[in-house]
Formats: C-alpha cells, structure tokens, sequence
C-alpha cells in the first residue's frame, strides 16, 4: 500500500555547507609579519637550539660597585665554564647560591644572561630577506640604496662604563666579558653585531680599542684584528684626528699591532700591483 522509503544513512549525506570566514586584509599582513619574525628568529646562527632549564636553582648574582642584584638559575648559568666552576665550588654549601662580580659592569652582565636564556642579547641580529642580509633589531632608517656601503641606523651602539669612566662600544665589552665567562658562541655574536655598527666617533673607536687590548689575550686573532682592520680602512679619517694623534703619542701595543698590520697592507698592494705587471716598490 505504501511504497518503500529509502533511508540513507547519516554518513552519505551531503553535509551542511559552509563558508570559511573571509580574513581581512589586515589580519592576513599581521599573519604574513608574524611568520617572517618566526622565521627569521628560526634562521639566526645564533640561536640556541634547546630552551635552558627552569627548574634548578636560584642563583643570586651581585654586580657592579653598586650591587646590582640578578637573579639566574643554576642550569643557566652553568653553560658558562667560568659560573659552573664557582658554583661547583658551593655544592656542599647549606646556604642561598650567590656570585659577586664587583667588577662586572650590570648593564654587560644583563647582556650575558639575556644570551644565556635567550642565545642573543638586545639588539637582536634579525635577517632582512629582502636584501638577504642581516642587521640588527630597532633600526631606525633603511640603508640608501646610492651610497656604497650604507647601514641601518641601529640603537645605540655605546654605554657608559663606570671603570672605564667614559662611553665605550657596548659589543666590545660584551666580547671580552664572553672572554672572561668561557662564551666562545657569544664572542662571535657580539663581534658579528659590532660589524654592523657605524658612524662612531673617533675617540669612542680608540677608547674602545685600548680597552679590548686591556681585556683580552695577546692571542686573540679576532677583536683586536677588528679594530686594526678598521682603523687601515678609515685611515683618511683617523689620519686628520687628533685624538688619533695624541693617543698613537701614548703608544702601547695597539700602535704597534696597527703599524705591523699596516705594513702588511701595503705589502699586499705591491704585490697585487707587481702581479698586474707593473712593478712598484715602496
């Protein structure tokens, strides 16, 4: 009497359609700068790779004449040899782990432990993909595509150094305390970021340079190397100085490091104008 009724089951029938949410314009530029942040962040050199531990202990650190305090864990802190050491020194200790750097400039030392929980330190070396090269995080302008040689103008590159008593270049004191801490990565950041930098002054340059000559080994290849390479190639400017003339006035191993490297650099163009075919002597 009735026909049959055919009842298809739930799975073969065409589900309700829906639209997916149309993204505004804006949202779809926040997402696109988001994921170039993550993505260059990712592709630092510098990064390191495994989060630090955060369950150790709680190691109280005083820095500076002044007594700044800090406070690390002890993981953290162990990736340096310099703090592993002392802190293995304390195991048996009943009381609170502390460290006092008296020396220790706070501003550097916040430097140190923001790499060691983070494997950079502000201002952080960000990748621009558009020009496929790197430069540091807060620039303040776009280099001029018509001047050779232009950089971003970056955060202040100085910080005032009260042992030193004047400004200083703060990559510089962050190398040599790496130095000091056993941070061989952090050496190379720092002097990577100090690469960077541009339009210092003269005598902040000089000042700078005595101070890494005073805070690092006569083995070391790379700061030193830094500052003599920079000094032959502004040589122009540091010529017309007179800060350049009363410093080289009261000499030191800088001078004649610089001397020695300068006699190296024309040894090059002899040799470089010998081999084009036009012999030259100097």
């Amino acid at each position: 009497m009735f026909g049959k009724r055919s009842f298809a089951s739930s799975k073969d029938r065409s589900g309700k359609i829906t639209k997916a949410p149309k993204r505004s314009f804006r949202e779809a530029t926040k997402q696109k700068v988001l994921v170039e942040k993550v993505e260059a962040h990712k592709a630092s050199p510098m990064v390191e790779r495994d989060s630090p531990s955060l369950t150790s202990a709680i190691v109280t650190v005083i820095v500076g004449a002044d007594q700044r305090t800090f406070a690390a864990h002890e993981d953290v802190l162990s990736h340096s040899p310099y703090f592993a050491e002392l802190l293995r020194g304390q195991f048996f200790e009943p009381t609170t782990r502390r460290i006092d750097l008296p020396t220790e400039e706070p501003e550097i030392f916040s430097c140190i432990l923001e790499y060691l929980y983070k494997g950079d330190y502000y201002p952080r070396l960000v990748q621009d993909k558009r020009r496929q090269t790197w430069m540091l995080e807060g620039a303040m302008s776009s280099p001029d595509p018509n001047k050779a040689g232009d950089r971003p103008t970056a955060v202040e590159p100085t910080f005032y150094h009260v042992g030193v008593g004047d400004v200083l270049l703060r990559d510089t004191a962050v190398y040599c305390a790496a130095d000091r801490y056993g941070l061989e990565e952090l050496k190379k950041l720092s002097l990577r970021k100090q690469g960077l930098q541009s339009g210092i002054e003269v005598g902040t340059i000089l000042r700078s340079a005595r101070y890494a000559y005073d805070n690092t080994s006569d083995s070391d290849s790379h700061l030193r190397a830094h500052y003599l390479a920079l000094i032959i190639r502004s040589r122009k400017t540091f010529k017309r100085s007179g800060t350049m003339q009363m410093e080289m006035e009261m000499g030191g191993k800088l001078f004649f490091d610089l001397f020695v490297a300068m006699c190296n650099h024309v040894d090059d163009l002899v040799d470089v104008s010998n081999a084009r075919g036009t012999p030259r002597t100097i």
